[in-house]
């Protein structure tokens, strides 16, 4: 894609950090990427256009969404990224009349008066960084909630090193007891960091004389003037014992010699992540001492950066001095089970690969706002079968169903079709006007007699769901549940083969076609990860779609679906009014042996899922 992040950046922020490491992801990945920003260096290889961003001035608002505006159209930007309320201002300005998608990032609470509801800037999806900015940008905002995706802070750990922003895991306990606050010294941070000179620090120097103290962090020079005074008092009786570092880059180099970090935001992940004890002190609340736990909790706020409701930002530094003595007299290594969640939430390549989905999801809402009808088939038996279960539509019926298709110009595309105009891989101009998803489950032989033969009469491609056991060779799950139903063979490999070769998408329908929410999720999770690898390797094809058999689906095997690498889910009749409404559970319709004239204008019909909705209150 072709990515555009419009960011504030007067010093070096979370917020800025968050959008270089994004950067970062996604140029390694192939795209192309611009920054507008305040900085005129930041550490990326992304292209990088300097415009005064954080002045708010009404006639600078215009210049800036002028030169974004020209930057869009010459560069043939195809999603623009907001990181500030101002960088989403201008960027909603640019945008006007465009049909390039907005997104924005919320890093943080937004004020809250009249113009933040009543003007919504934000574009056409928000992410907001943890589940406090969520609940706050609804409850208190008045955001609609289908905008807003809860994303985290993405984090390169270990060896994934984003250029200068880096964080690399700590070896061993620190030859020194140190004690850091790593973070801005202006505004909310600033106020804490004051605090902890006067209240906290003095204490601690004084009853432990092996400590150090490190502040870390820019705006140093705007620290409040009380605790100016409380660090030069601290300096001039202890020495060397206070380190005043201000900014640096060697960040992961002074959480190697920290004992004990204070801090919030993306320092404490970091901090958490290199394997360093944090308290998370933030802007909002002190959090306190994070442990596994807490940490649900803690990364809720933003380790205490982000309150859900607007409350009081008071702490009790009495508090904050006694866990601090508690944890320095008797220093605890950070648990590897902690290590690892953090790692695991925070995963830097999970992140941009879930902010990339969004950019598509923007991109074909904008696009194509209208339900795109996906229909279920199964088998296309010669005649009528005698059989309970009514999937099956009679090749005659089914040619009848394609002539129809042709006649009111339905262009069948795949998913993987859909796809690669959600990733800007194919222009939307030759997005079909009247699209239609056909898809066929579990791969009988009867696909490969009679479904194949038609559809290529017609030009037409499907998407062909089927089990990664190539052993099934017929319907055993219907004869288990009920010996007298009748036997429907499954194809051989060359049958199937024959599908890839006429362009045909295939997709993942578990192992051996369990009821998977009736599963162990490990055991779930294994019989739809296996089924994508198991087709990869025997068609030779990309699987990027899954389909739950018999529909069967709930929140947890949803998650598991998308952690296994499939782009999309299709369920039955059940899903979002769109397929960007929920990629995991895309609403397909269910065709019948005898589907007529009527039934297939209006299963085909944009207005169909609103109808369904409405009739059956789903």
């Amino acid at each position: 894609m072709r990515i555009l992040h419009v960011l504030s950046a007067e010093f070096f922020a979370g917020s800025v950090a968050y959008a270089v490491q994004l950067a970062e992801a996604h140029r390694a990945q192939g795209h192309r990427v611009w920054l507008v920003s305040d900085a005129a260096q930041l550490p990326t290889g992304a292209t990088l256009v300097p415009a005064p961003i954080s002045n708010r001035r009404y006639g600078q608002r215009l210049r800036n969404a002028r030169l974004i505006r020209r930057l869009i159209q010459a560069e043939d930007i195809q999603v623009v990224h907001a990181h500030s309320r101002a960088a989403s201002w201008v960027s909603h300005l640019a945008l006007r009349g465009l049909k390039v998608p907005l997104v924005s990032t919320v890093h943080g609470r937004q004020h809250l008066h009249a113009s933040t509801s009543l003007f919504d800037i934000y574009g056409d999806k928000v992410i907001a960084i943890c589940g406090n900015l969520r609940e706050h940008l609804v409850a208190e905002v008045k955001m609609a909630a289908a905008k807003i995706v809860e994303i985290p802070n993405g984090v390169a750990f270990g060896n994934e090193k984003a250029p200068g922003v880096a964080v690399s895991s700590a070896t061993g306990p620190p030859s020194e007891l140190r004690i850091a606050f790593i973070g801005r010294f202006n505004g909310g941070k600033g106020e804490r960091a004051a605090a902890l000179l006067q209240q906290v620090f003095p204490v601690l120097l004084r009853e432990l004389p092996a400590l150090r103290v490190a502040l870390i962090g820019g705006e140093l020079e705007h620290l409040p003037e009380a605790g100016k005074t409380a660090l030069a008092q601290l300096q001039a009786e202890f020495g060397e014992r206070v380190e005043v570092v201000g900014f640096t880059r060697d960040v992961p180099g002074w959480l190697a010699r920290t004992t004990l970090v204070i801090g919030a935001g993306r320092v404490a992940i970091e901090a958490l992540g290199a394997g360093r004890a944090v308290l998370a002190l933030g802007e909002a609340t002190f959090e306190g001492l994070v442990t596994e736990a807490t940490f649900g909790a803690a990364a809720a706020s933003n380790f205490g950066d982000i309150s859900a409701r607007q409350a009081p930002s008071a702490v009790d530094f009495s508090a904050v001095l006694a866990a601090a003595w508690g944890y320095l007299q008797a220093p605890q290594p950070v648990t590897a089970a902690l290590q690892q969640q953090v790692r695991a939430h925070y995963d830097l390549p999970t992140v941009s690969a879930r902010v990339l989905e969004i950019y598509q999801v923007a991109r074909m809402r904008k696009a194509v706002p209208a339900f795109i009808p996906v229909l279920m088939y199964h088998k296309i038996p010669d005649a009528p079968l005698a059989t309970k279960h009514q999937i099956y539509v009679t090749k005659d019926n089914f040619a009848k169903h394609l002539a129809y298709f042709k006649a009111r110009k339905l262009t069948p595309i795949t998913f993987a079709d859909y796809l690669s105009f959600a990733a800007g891989e194919r222009p939307l101009s030759e997005f079909p006007a009247r699209p239609i998803v056909l898809t066929f489950d579990d791969g009988y032989t009867d696909n490969y007699t009679n479904l194949l033969p038609l559809m290529q009469q017609y030009g037409y491609r499907g998407v062909l769901y089927l089990l990664g056991d190539f052993d099934v060779r017929y319907n055993q799950w219907d004869l288990a549940a009920d010996p007298t139903e009748p036997r429907s063979d499954i194809m051989d490999r060359a049958q199937k083969e024959a599908f890839v070769a006429a362009g045909w998408e295939i997709g993942a329908h578990t192992m051996s076609h369990p009821r998977l929410t009736t599963l162990p999720l490990p055991e779930a999770a294994q019989e739809i990860a296996r089924s994508k690898a198991a087709l990869e390797t025997a068609l030779h094809t990309s699987v990027v779609s899954f389909a739950y058999p018999y529909g069967d689906l709930n929140e947890p095997v949803k998650e598991t679906v998308r952690a296994a690498g499939f782009a999309l889910g299709v369920a039955t009749d059940t899903g979002g009014l769109t397929i960007e409404d929920d990629r995991m559970q895309v609403f397909r319709i269910n065709m019948f042996p005898n589907e007529s004239t009527s039934s297939l204008f209006k299963k085909t019909s944009a207005w169909y899922r609103k109808y369904y909705r409405w009739k059956r209150g789903k």
